[in-house]
């Protein structure tokens, strides 16, 4: 059975160090990166299935985002944050050196992309100036990156009322004395990820429950909720501003996926996001809401075609 290599990148924040653990499949020789990056309360393990799928062409890179997983928790729980996740991000690439990078983004790991994207173009319009040391002697490239993004369910612009239901769960503390009370328990919460087989609800526990002392708990920092209650309409609005520009940035090829039931991305939200990058895609899935998990095969092939279709163009224009 094909399993992913389990590694860790050390990060800092202004608490000090932090371990972030991340899934490694296919050829660690691959110098083309799909980086998986999942939602608020789950884990990298949510990409089994496509990874395993992709791993047959490009080297997939699945990390737990810090307080989730086995990714070590931040000791200031108010870093919990996009700011704090896009920093991690840019140490684990500056570590995976790659020559082609793509993103598949899951709600939370979709702003993050977005975030990245934003924190590129800054990056490239400041390092435009070269420094008077920088003009004698050329500084090799870091290898930071974005030939393509996927953005599985999440806009610049999400829904306040999905929000405050995400915001009355992710701090619940609950436990189950069964790894299968575990499982209803996701069954009931996660609906909108729509049907899945008694296998897949499994697959979609098994990571984000862990047994500790006779009892199932979550395996994420209950923590995670304090940046949730602090922020405010003034901070959210500052925040979509800055993500409606930072999509406006991006120059890579778009794929968004949405469920057709979601309650976090609107339609209005994606016809917007058609208006400000018209070259995206745009897939809907039947009968999903919030959020596509990626291990339906019709899913599965909407990533894949979507990331073979930029390989054949850069063949495409290698060619000529």
């Amino acid at each position: 059975m094909l399993l992913p290599r389990l590694q860790a990148v050390t990060c800092s924040s202004p608490a000090g160090l932090h371990r972030m653990a991340y899934y490694e499949w296919g050829d660690s020789d691959n110098h083309e990166v799909v980086l998986c990056v999942h939602g608020l309360t789950r884990t990298g393990r949510d990409f089994d299935a496509l990874a395993k799928v992709l791993s047959n062409r490009y080297r997939v890179i699945c990390p737990d985002v810090a307080g989730r997983g086995l990714s070590d928790w931040l000791s200031n729980p108010a870093l919990y944050g996009l700011p704090q996740y896009v920093s991690d991000m840019v140490t684990l690439i500056a570590r995976l050196q790659p020559e082609r990078l793509h993103w598949v983004g899951t709600s939370m790991g979709g702003l993050i992309g977005l975030v990245y994207a934003g924190a590129l173009a800054q990056a490239r319009h400041s390092n435009a100036t070269l420094t008077p040391a920088q003009s004698h002697t050329p500084v090799p490239s870091t290898q930071l990156r974005l030939d393509s993004i996927v953005l599985n369910d999440v806009g610049p612009h999400l829904e306040p009322a999905s929000l405050a239901r995400i915001g009355l769960y992710v701090g619940e503390n609950v436990s189950f004395p069964s790894f299968d009370q575990a499982v209803q328990y996701v069954r009931m919460t996660c609906e909108s990820f729509g049907p899945h087989t008694p296998e897949q609800w499994a697959d979609l526990t098994r990571y984000v429950y862990v047994e500790r002392a006779g009892q199932w708990i979550k395996h994420y920092d209950l923590s995670l909720a304090v940046p949730f209650k602090q922020l405010t309409p003034e901070l959210a609005a500052q925040g979509e501003a800055f993500l409606w520009g930072a999509f406006s940035s991006l120059t890579a090829p778009i794929q968004i996926i949405r469920g057709q039931q979601s309650d976090l991305l609107s339609e209005q939200t994606c016809q917007k996001m058609l208006q400000y990058q018209p070259q995206a895609r745009l897939t809907e899935i039947a009968g999903v809401g919030h959020a596509p998990t990626l291990m339906e095969t019709a899913q599965i092939d909407v990533v894949t075609e979507f990331l073979l279709s930029q390989t054949a163009q850069d063949s495409q224009a290698f060619r000529h």
